[in-house]
């Protein structure tokens, strides 16, 4: 006869199965939802992270160059196998794909951690439900954006974590350690949790086990600081440079906008992440976060669960620092801008819910409770389904009305007048998804991630720029010389606005 425990082994295989079908299909939904809507690229990052890689393995400089700086490179890597298909680069699916198959794979790991650490079906079926049935956090994933990907990484390694808690085995930090390194390739929010990880495992286990955590996941931002040393000769170009969130946040204040009012303001920081969460996750999780969270404490095959809170911290002090400005339309200035960064705080909340429902002694109690909060929290949801009570899918509807409008009016002039073999020197960033909507090839433009070829022919077209067009932001540098110097040599024939976007000039070369 089988024992107990290969018995209560068989059982957990089939519920974690259970949840990964049951996630799959509801992501695969979302996915069609959105793609079939056209909702996929919305999100301006969405497009720029499409086209970052699209351009390692189409542009007139094709290679890992095209990584850049900023950004980390995993999403973009995953991307890779899809994006080179033309029908998948231009409806967003190579970029959405990959991040609906990370966060089918975090609720599932978010699943088995509660699962394992409360030893309640109800607790773990309350957490996954929370999670991954957010309608902000399944627009996310029908996207191709770099959230769901983190969800993924940081579910997975705090599941090794419990796991490590329960028999510490070294293979637990390990497999911790690799998923961890995937997070710091993901998003920055990655790198912060490695000191506290490491103390986890120090305190739960031993200094070598620590040490085993940090050789493997340290590895990411090593790696990062190298990549950016190498082609920008500076290992902090992702931090302080051009592009990055500090400079885009100063330039913001030198023309003229008002400083985050949680700037060098803890109280206020707190106060806006806060807000963003509640109107992200639902209030009912964001006001039971505190009990579930404490009851970890006392319990000891819980406290690796307490991992999951640590993004809220990072966020409050990114607010605090300036670099990362975050709206959200309840408070002043009543905008939308980063307010999906709250869901960075869902798989705490939502493992704190599970863990209040593992507090009631009886199975019916427990499923009683579980149905409870999951109405509470998810009904508001179901009775008002339409997409525009998604704060993030109305973040990124509002915040890209007037760039798709000039986005489908750029795109539509190059489909009637463009030729194949004519060549666009270009403006980068969201105008690259110009030519990602009108068809054409990212190998047929000249932009700023050709670095070479691209800055002799900004700033002597006389002399480098041979393609037939240009398209050029107004004020930019592009704009500046052929509107100025070199006019002689192009004429300007199309010129596209909307609102507060900057103006799309487009130019033909007139040698």
């Amino acid at each position: 006869m089988p024992s107990r425990s290969s018995e209560a082994r068989g059982r957990l295989w089939k519920e974690v199965l259970a949840c990964l079908a049951a996630t799959a299909a509801v992501s695969a939904a979302f996915v069609w939802f959105c793609c079939a809507r056209g909702y996929t690229l919305y999100y301006g990052d969405a497009a720029s992270h499409l086209n970052i890689a699209r351009r390692i393995v189409d542009s007139q400089t094709p290679g890992y160059e095209q990584f850049g700086t900023v950004w980390l490179p995993l999403p973009h890597a995953l991307m890779l196998p899809l994006v080179r298909y033309d029908e998948l680069w231009r409806s967003g699916l190579a970029g959405a794909l990959p991040a609906a198959a990370f966060f089918t794979v975090g609720v599932v790991f978010l699943y088995a951690a509660v699962r394992r650490a409360t030893g309640s079906r109800a607790a773990a079926l309350t957490t996954a439900a929370l999670a991954g049935l957010n309608p902000n956090l399944l627009y996310l994933q029908a996207t191709p954006m770099t959230e769901p990907v983190f969800f993924g990484c940081f579910a997975a390694a705090v599941y090794a974590c419990v796991r490590f808690e329960e028999s510490r085995r070294g293979i637990y930090a390990l497999a911790a350690g690799v998923a961890a390194l995937a997070a710091t390739l993901t998003r920055y929010d990655g790198w912060f949790l490695l000191p506290f990880f490491a103390l986890f495992f120090w305190l739960a286990g031993s200094v070598r086990t620590a040490a085993l955590f940090l050789a493997v996941a340290a590895l990411g931002p090593l790696y990062w600081f190298v990549h950016n040393y190498y082609f920008y000769s500076d290992p902090l170009e992702f931090y302080h440079g051009e592009f990055s969130a500090l400079a885009i946040y100063a330039r913001g204040l030198a023309r003229g906008y008002a400083r985050h009012p949680g700037d060098h303001d803890w109280l206020t920081a707190c106060a806006y992440y806060r807000r963003a969460m509640e109107t992200v996750l639902g209030r009912p999780v964001v006001w039971l976060a505190p009990l579930g969270l404490a009851l970890a404490l006392f319990r000891r095959p819980s406290r690796a669960l307490l991992l999951l809170a640590l993004p809220v911290p990072f966020y409050v002090a990114s607010i605090y620092s300036g670099g990362t400005p975050l709206f959200v339309p309840s408070l002043f200035p009543y905008s939308y801008y980063n307010t999906r960064y709250a869901l960075a705080a869902l798989p705490a909340c939502a493992a704190a819910a599970g863990l209040a429902v593992a507090l009631f002694p009886r199975p019916m109690l427990r499923s009683l409770a579980a149905a409870v909060l999951l109405a509470l929290a998810l009904g508001g949801w179901v009775l008002r389904p339409s997409v525009e009570n998604w704060v993030c899918w109305k973040e990124s509807q509002v915040n890209s009305l007037q760039r798709r409008a000039w986005t489908a009016q750029a795109a539509a002039f190059f489909r009637q007048a463009y030729r194949p073999g004519d060549g666009i020197l270009t403006a980068g960033g969201d105008v690259l998804a110009i030519y990602q909507a009108a068809g054409l090839p990212l190998r047929e433009t000249l932009n700023d991630g050709s670095k070479f070829p691209f800055w002799p022919a900004v700033q002597r077209p006389d002399l480098f720029w041979n393609a037939r067009w240009a398209v050029a932001l107004s004020g930019d540098p592009l704009s500046r010389r052929l509107s100025g110097p070199f006019a002689s040599r192009c004429e300007k024939v199309a010129e596209f606005s909307a609102g507060r976007e900057p103006v799309i000039e487009i130019y033909r070369n007139l040698r």
